[in-house]
């Protein structure tokens, strides 16, 4: 199994256990802690609501607009629907972090 720094990425698996070690939790105990705040992030933005974690960023919701698009066998026009979409704006701290 690769480890996190050879791959480039943290799965929640990683997440967890990180979160555990830092927090002196459980597996379980930071497993459910993260759960929960996945979930209220998703509850809350479902429901129209923006959610702000000042330092990180925030989580919200807009819409995209129909529009025309092409079947790309046929190249025949097609409708596309309006659709609900998720945003996630980068706060200051987190952008810096990155950038640094």
């Amino acid at each position: 199994m690769c480890s996190f720094s050879e791959r480039n990425a943290m799965n929640k698996t990683e997440l967890v256990d990180a979160i555990a070690a830092e927090c002196d939790l459980s597996k379980t105990a930071a497993q459910r802690a993260l759960d929960s705040v996945i979930n209220n992030i998703v509850k809350a933005v479902a429901e129209g609501k923006t959610v702000q974690l000042v330092g990180f960023g925030s989580f919200g919701s807009g819409t995209r607009a129909e529009r025309t698009g092409r079947n790309p066998r046929t190249g025949e026009e097609i409708k596309i629907a309006s659709a609900k979409t998720v945003k996630f704006s980068a706060g200051k701290a987190f952008k810096d972090a990155v950038n640094s």
